[in-house]
């Protein structure tokens, strides 16, 4: 899972406003570490999928109704915010899918970072859907950003040290267009409890991948399903309660600046748990990427 800044709410002056930087940051350390948690499972990617939606999105209305978030008169949803939260969790959870089968395709560290090519896809889309302002600056992030991708897959090395799977680029950079979507929908749904909404998009998620499970079943092993449950309450539930009690206690570009955790986690994760090797045109395609969907949030600062 990636984290978009298009709909970071401004920060507000709070007396536990030292409190969101350590959680921000280990929300972003955690999200590094999902990789790990897909591969280990042995499942495939449906059903790694259906289980982070039915265990997190399970934990997340046990959380909301603790709160007192689903009594009638603590949200109102109209018919339009309703279908603008089902697009919402369609996007993401396809995203989720596409993200976990270009892991094993490609590797964990090549996926991350192609994926993170989604802070100029929002841009782009925000500027084609919403006719939102798209700058030279954009353009040229945009080009750097890409020819990344390319030296990424004509130099990176997949699993096993083979050369890169294209396909496992192609369905990062999917995952990456659709997590965009999800972003350019919750724009919308901005006065909607952020809790609320990823239950209810976990739980349309459950229902849709549900018959998937007749193709991709849930793994028979004690083991893969344990790693399936860590992903749906840690890396889940858990990631979601900290990323939204800190996130709008915080500036938008530290909240950008620090999403980088992410990646950089995860990299680190497939070197040394899966002895990915990162080659030079590699390597300069990750800092090529990373750097110009970083840009916006230096500049802000």
């Amino acid at each position: 899972m990636a984290t978009s800044t298009a709909s970071t709410p401004a920060p507000t002056t709070t007396r536990g406003s030292r409190d969101p930087l350590p959680r921000w940051t280990a929300a972003m350390a955690l999200s590094g570490t999902i990789g790990a948690v897909v591969l280990e499972s042995g499942a495939q990617a449906p059903a790694v999928a259906f289980a982070r939606c039915l265990v997190g999105g399970l934990i997340l209305a046990v959380w909301c109704a603790a709160r007192g978030w689903l009594r009638p008169r603590a949200w109102t949803l109209t018919k339009r915010d309703l279908g603008l939260a089902a697009l919402g969790g369609v996007l993401l959870v396809g995203n989720w899918v596409l993200l976990f089968a270009s892991y094993a395709l490609s590797s964990i560290s090549v996926s991350t970072v192609v994926y993170h090519t989604q802070p100029l896809l929002l841009v782009a889309l925000a500027a084609l859907v919403l006719g939102e302002r798209f700058t030279r600056g954009h353009l040229a992030r945009a080009a750097v950003a890409f020819g990344g991708v390319t030296l990424i897959s004509l130099g990176g090395q997949g699993v096993d040290g083979q050369p890169v799977n294209v396909t496992g680029i192609a369905l990062a950079l999917g995952a990456a267009v659709l997590y965009a979507g999800a972003s350019l929908v919750a724009k919308q749904l901005s006065h909607v409890r952020p809790h609320l909404l990823a239950a209810i998009q976990l739980g349309i998620g459950t229902v849709l991948l549900a018959p998937a499970l007749a193709i991709t079943p849930l793994p028979a092993d004690p083991g893969g399903l344990a790693w399936l449950v860590l992903l749906g309450t840690v890396h889940t539930a858990l990631l979601y309660v900290l990323m939204y009690s800190s996130i709008g206690k915080l500036p938008t570009a530290s909240v950008a600046l620090l999403s980088y955790v992410y990646p950089v986690v995860a990299v680190i994760v497939d070197v040394l748990a899966y002895g990915h090797r990162i080659g030079a045109a590699e390597g300069l395609g990750m800092c090529a990427v990373l750097l110009a969907a970083m840009a916006p949030a230096v500049k802000r600062r």
